[in-house]
């Protein structure tokens, strides 16, 4: 099944594989995506949906050093480069919008942005910063009514960007402890107004972000991506995430999304996603479904046959296999991918692993 193609709401894919978003930092003029970009996507353009690295809707969500952005026009161009590179190889790609939120250094902001979040607590850890190494966190201030108008607002700007820029769809990144989620869990988000202090107030920032973006490029061209029991960036488990995630799907599936995107990640050493909880939120979207984490072809091929999942994504194995769908069709052996160069500069370690021939 993995190889069969698939009608992704209007967007037909080649296969069922779907490149994971895998920040890079290779953005390196003005959080531009460019030409080296291009190659690098170009050559994974045979996965049946590529989901690009974490992009910016905001000057306040750059939080890391050469992530790229999607507010200007100029970004927008970039971005052309990248998606007609895509395209022109058969592939289809939407952008993954990630504001960073507190997950940030003011030394990577540009000027005038500020680090915001749902609460004015630091992120624990540090930081890289290309000016001055790593760092901790900045103190976030917690965004008041006005800030979370301000941001649903840059969200929806950006998803019509993404369209000029050529893009098949967005995706909301409410995963991974990024600003979204930072509205998500109660471990960060410590509110007591409108935004907090129950499931329902938690859930409401990315119902509105959805709702804005939906209204300016339509439900079929916005997936949403979450990770219950993360614990990337400080979030972690909480009391009742089962019963706030269900519902907050089955509100979602309202709408009628592109995709829901559930990451799991065990494979990294957290803790899984129970499978009650993940065959929960797959009976609550009515619409395609995505799991990632952690997955070899078998895993994948089981997934699939048996329901769990519409589309399986993959991460480090696209990161070093740019013909990754062939070797697993293949059964052939996987490059392995080198991790002192996944956020630097340059070719090596991005557009450089070995095809086979």
């Amino acid at each position: 099944m993995l190889f069969e193609t698939f009608k992704l709401r209007d967007v037909d894919l080649s296969n069922r594989t779907v490149m994971a978003p895998l920040t890079r930092s290779r953005a390196t003029e003005n959080n531009t995506a460019n030409s080296l970009m291009a190659e690098y996507y170009a050559q994974r353009a045979t996965a049946g949906l590529i989901i690009t690295e974490g992009t910016s809707p905001s000057p306040n969500g750059l939080g890391y050093a050469r992530i790229p952005a999607l507010y200007e026009n100029d970004h927008v161009k970039g971005w052309k480069l990248v998606t007609d590179a895509v395209h022109a190889k058969g592939g289809k790609i939407v952008v993954q919008l990630m504001h960073t939120g507190r997950v940030s250094h003011q030394e990577n902001l540009p000027e005038g942005a500020e680090v915001l979040s749902s609460y004015a607590e630091v992120c624990p850890g540090e930081i890289w910063t290309d000016s001055m190494g790593n760092l901790p966190h900045t103190l976030p201030r917690a965004m008041n009514t006005a800030d979370i108008d301000a941001a649903v607002a840059e969200y929806a700007a950006a998803a019509v960007l993404a369209m000029k820029a050529g893009f098949d769809g967005v995706e909301l990144h409410a995963a991974n402890g990024y600003l979204i989620e930072q509205f998500l869990n109660a471990n960060v988000n410590r509110r007591d107004d409108a935004y907090g202090g129950s499931a329902e107030r938690r859930n409401r920032f990315l119902l509105e972000v959805t709702r804005a973006t939906i209204k300016e490029i339509g439900a079929n061209r916005v997936g949403v991506r979450l990770s219950p029991y993360g614990v990337v960036n400080s979030t972690g488990i909480y009391d009742g995430v089962d019963d706030q995630y269900i519902p907050l799907v089955k509100e979602l599936s309202g709408l009628g999304l592109m995709y829901i995107h559930v990451l799991d990640h065990a494979a990294m050493g957290a803790p899984a996603v129970p499978s009650e909880l993940k065959t929960a939120l797959r009976a609550a979207f009515n619409g395609p479904f995505i799991l990632a984490g952690g997955f070899d072809k078998m895993s994948a091929e089981q997934a699939l046959a048996s329901g769990q999942a519409d589309l399986i994504a993959m991460g480090r194995p696209f990161l070093a296999n740019p013909d990754l769908v062939a070797r697993l069709q293949q059964d052939q052996e996987l490059n392995k991918p080198d991790p002192s160069t996944f956020y630097t500069p340059g070719p090596r370690g991005y557009t450089d692993y070995q095809l086979k021939g």
